[in-house]
């Protein structure tokens, strides 16, 4: 019998002039970036805090937290990949991960296969496993303030036979 873990994951940061705009590890042209100590890819952000869930472990802030000197511009595909070998080490493997980020600038449809082409790489997952959706607030909230992101991932104990 399978065992699987599910994580849920989410991030929100704050857009400031000056900053890079970079989400699962990709740059995007845009005049404002995530004010954060690290580069902020709150992408790679809310997946690191899912896999930390799933397999109970406390979150990003816990384990790379914003007061330390280690951390400052930190890559945040760097935080994921360190995450990813926390899975491994337990006996899992990624079956699926799916977020939706929400952010009304810069228009992200033109970039979502090259996100998901670098997070599969990264995470050394098919890309049809990843699922990657862009939705604005249709001007309710947030108007180009802050980019969020939810996530969720399914984990699979791998099986000793």
């Amino acid at each position: 019998m399978a065992h699987y873990r599910v994580g849920q994951g989410f991030d929100i940061h704050r857009l400031v002039e000056g900053r890079k705009f970079i989400l699962g590890g990709i740059e995007i042209p845009y005049e404002k970036g995530f004010l954060a100590h690290s580069d902020g890819d709150v992408l790679a952000h809310a997946i690191t805090d899912a896999l930390l869930g799933a397999i109970g472990e406390r979150d990003i802030g816990y384990h790379y937290p914003d007061t330390s000197q280690e951390t400052i511009n930190m890559n945040s595909m760097e935080i994921l990949k360190n995450t990813l070998e926390k899975v491994f080490s337990r006996g899992f493997t990624i079956e699926n991960i799916d977020s939706t980020i929400i952010a009304n600038e810069p228009k992200l449809q033109p970039y979502i296969e090259k996100i998901k082409q670098n997070l599969s790489t990264t995470l050394n997952i098919d890309k049809d496993r990843i699922g990657v959706k862009a939705k604005t607030t249709e001007g309710f909230f947030y108007k180009d303030e802050a980019v969020m992101v939810f996530t969720t991932v399914l984990l699979k104990l791998i099986e000793n036979t």
